[in-house]
């Protein structure tokens, strides 16, 4: 069997309504004839969304397909014991040239009962901002089911909500539970569990491409909010120069920012899973054994669990975001 190394993927982009042109003018998304690029899903597992692999000799063949043959060489042991063929991430960038609808995401417990899925919990990276750009994530105090339904009826459920400015550089985490949603003029990274399941609160009385409501998912919605998740969440850490800094490390996933000038080693022999790099800045080099691949701006790679051992080299300077799963937190 041919040795895996690290694998890119073609990106699935979706227009939506409120995105724009920036996904393809700063980090290299071929639009085609899409107008509006919304979202660039760059590792998917999701049923008629599962990306399929660019580069080497496994491009044209799907993640699930590459995992049924590698296995725990691919993902990790510990990681493929639990999800078996299933990525057990999601990965996109997100444009939004106006306010997305204010939204909560079901857990795992909830999401298996409702839709045999697993549940949504996120992490959003700020890449780009405009002035005054805004995240809205939890309320500002923790709120009673009563006082949230009356101001949903009363069109007021903004007045209840945390609102934090996003800045490039900002991080924020959304477990699932927490009401958020991404404020217009923002530019981002969004990492969560593989799942699509959202449930929409409040659309700002927007409409569809024909004039018609977005539907809504108000009962649903309503098991799945924690009230008492509120409060300000924004992470903000300037990475220092070649080093390593950790932005959240969760029971989903450990997510690192790397901003670098100089040749860095990573030795991945303590971690029993795969790794994503997401290249925010710059352009890299990825070396192992004897071989490299080269990774540029706004390129997302999966590199295998057996591969243990790298050297990241800058060219000249890159930042780059390093996901994985920590599995000790998984047990």
């Amino acid at each position: 069997m041919k040795e895996l190394y690290p694998l890119k993927f073609e990106p699935v982009l979706k227009e939506k309504i409120w995105g724009g042109q920036t996904l393809a003018r700063h980090y290299g998304k071929k639009a085609g004839n899409l107008n509006n690029i919304g979202e660039s899903w760059e590792l998917s597992a999701v049923s008629d969304n599962v990306s399929v692999v660019s580069n080497g000799f496994l491009a044209g063949n799907n993640i699930e397909e590459v995992i049924e043959v590698y296995m725990g060489d691919l993902t990790g042991e510990s990681v493929y014991d639990k999800f078996g063929v299933e990525f057990p991430l999601l990965i996109k960038f997100i444009e939004a040239r106006e306010d997305l609808s204010v939204q909560v995401h079901p857990g795992n417990d909830l999401a298996k009962k409702r839709h045999n899925a697993y549940g949504k919990t996120e992490l959003w990276y700020i890449l780009e901002s405009e002035k005054d750009a805004k995240i809205y994530t939890g309320f500002s105090r923790p709120v009673t089911k009563e006082e949230y339904i009356d101001a949903l009826d009363n069109n007021k459920i903004i007045s209840l909500l945390n609102v934090e400015s996003a800045v490039a550089g900002d991080t924020f985490f959304t477990p699932a539970g927490r009401i958020h949603a991404i404020g217009a003029g923002t530019v981002l990274v969004e990492i969560q569990q593989t799942s699509d399941i959202t449930y929409r609160i409040y659309d700002w009385g927007r409409q569809g491409v024909k004039g018609e409501s977005r539907e809504l998912h108000t009962e649903l919605a309503l098991e799945s909010i924690d009230f008492s998740s509120a409060g300000k969440c924004k992470i903000r850490k300037t990475p220092a120069l070649n080093k390593i800094e950790n932005l959240v490390n969760c029971e989903f996933f450990n997510a690192n920012i790397l901003h670098f000038n100089n040749r860095i080693t990573r030795d991945y022999n303590l971690i029993d899973s795969f790794v994503v790099y997401i290249c925010t800045e710059g352009g890299l080099l990825i070396n192992w054994d004897v071989n490299s691949e080269t990774v540029s701006k706004g390129e997302t790679v999966l590199l295998p669990a057996i591969i243990r051992d790298v050297a990241l080299q800058p060219a000249p300077e890159a930042t780059v975001l390093e996901i994985y799963i920590d599995t000790e937190k998984n047990h």
